[in-house]
């Protein structure tokens, strides 16, 4: 009889060399074993075995299929390293995703649905999809009106908007000091100049935003109050209420960024406080997939036109298959159970960062896919930083996410979502290590 394992290896090599693409079919168990004159019970064995080793994944009624090519799952922890565990992109990904998101795709791929979700669609949507996000964004006993939720390609086409229509180009944006690289990156390209603003342990200070406002008039305030990014930080309700006041008072608008606000789905958005003066913006990279995207910017009605003119001119409009298979998983109850799922794999991530790093001072939200880890001395950020690359660890230099000319804090954000939880662990683990030493130990002739 032939053995099981050298059948399954002849199986993978064809998946690996692509002989055999993601989404094929495997034959029938029966018609596999007379194919390669094995036993049924070997044949079984042998599916049994790529299951395993997560080549395959099986659907009840349609067969065996090969999956998607699965991200590195093991890396050499020594110097030079020959394969990178990524701390620094933060996508978390969790096992039954690809399970849920298959199920939801069945009606979609009927002929008249996939006529329709081939159409193009403007940054209005239409009124079906227009309702399920409005249901997906609520949270905190917060739901926001569907006539006036926009829709861009991505997360960051939402904010670029909403930036454009709120700041012209030589105009001011307050930002938190500590920022999302990206709307650096979109300031540059719209002329937008950056003014930092101060944050403390609970977030934003509001008076931070009066200051720098009568230094020179801020056109708005983009701001992360709920899981922020870096920080980890979430601002209690007292100071969110305390920054719509400022917000009112001054007559300044703010582009509220909650992309990662569905893990701490109990508590409401600064747009529930200043409806009026908030434009929030988020996405689906998180909360289902990377691959999928879709952004969104709810809107007051005194800035909805403009921002819905700068998606237009900007090309920014969502895709419409994109658009129908959110909504199709936001009706059957897909999405929410993603974000159960990510809620829950995000406290079991911190636990591990605790318990490896919890010597430190790293700092992180129970419920975050991410922590802020203020080094010891003597290493510095940017040797770190090298140090842990020649690991083959990649992690972000608090340089990266730093605005204006002020010096970058001695730290580093720690992405937790990526790379499988045991190589997680042999990664912080590392990490630990690193920093229980002193960057001249590392010195080599």
């Amino acid at each position: 009889m032939s053995d099981y394992r050298s059948v399954a290896d002849s199986v993978a090599e064809d998946i690996r060399t692509g002989r055999l693409a993601p989404g094929d079919r495997l034959p029938p168990q029966r018609e596999f074993a007379r194919r390669h004159s094995i036993a049924n019970s070997t044949a079984t064995r042998v599916y049994q075995e790529l299951a395993r080793r997560g080549l395959t994944v099986g659907e009840v009624g349609r067969g065996t299929f090969v999956r998607a090519a699965s991200r590195p799952t093991a890396a050499v922890l020594t110097e030079p390293a020959d394969s990178r565990i990524d701390l620094e992109l933060n996508y978390p990904v969790v096992p039954e995703q690809a399970g849920l998101l298959t199920a939801g795709l069945g009606e979609l791929l009927h002929p008249g649905a996939l006529e329709s979700a081939l159409t193009p669609v403007g940054p209005a949507g239409v009124a079906a999809a227009r309702e399920a996000s409005a249901e997906l964004l609520a949270r905190g006993g917060w739901r926001p009106d569907p006539a006036r939720v926009l829709l861009a390609g991505n997360g960051r086409q939402a904010i670029a908007a909403a930036v454009a229509a709120l700041v012209p180009p030589g105009a001011r944006l307050g930002v938190e000091e500590l920022t999302y690289p990206a709307v650096k990156a979109i300031a540059a390209r719209l002329g937008v100049v950056l003014v930092p603003l101060a944050v403390d342990g609970s977030g934003l200070v509001p008076e931070a935003v009066e200051e720098a406002h009568r230094s020179g008039p801020l056109r708005a305030v983009y701001v992360q109050p709920t899981l922020h990014n870096p920080l980890s930080l979430t601002m209690p309700e007292e100071r969110v209420r305390a920054l719509a006041e400022v917000l009112r008072r001054l007559g300044i608008h703010a582009i509220e960024d909650t992309v990662w606000a569905f893990l701490r789905d109990e508590i409401p958005p600064l747009a529930a406080f200043a409806p009026e003066r908030t434009v929030l913006v988020d996405s689906l990279s998180k909360r289902i997939a990377p691959g999928l995207t879709l952004g969104f910017a709810v809107t007051p009605a005194a800035v909805a036109g403009p921002v819905a003119a700068s998606l237009r001119s900007g090309g920014c409009a969502p895709m419409r298959f994109a658009l129908e298979a959110a909504t199709r998983w936001q009706r059957d109850g897909v999405v929410r159970a993603l974000v159960r799922a990510k809620q829950r794999e995000a406290t079991v991530r911190q636990g591990i960062a605790a318990e490896l790093l919890g010597e430190f001072a790293v700092h992180g939200d129970p419920r975050s896919f991410h922590c802020w880890w203020e080094l010891p001395r003597p290493w510095r950020a940017d040797t770190f930083v090298a140090a842990a690359a020649r690991h083959g660890i990649g992690v972000a230099p608090a340089a990266a996410f730093t605005v204006g000319r002020h010096r970058a804090p001695n730290a580093i954000r720690v992405g937790l979502a990526s790379p499988r939880a045991d190589v997680l662990s042999r990664a912080l683990a590392t990490l630990a290590e690193l920093a229980r030493s002193a960057p001249d130990d590392l010195v080599t002739d």
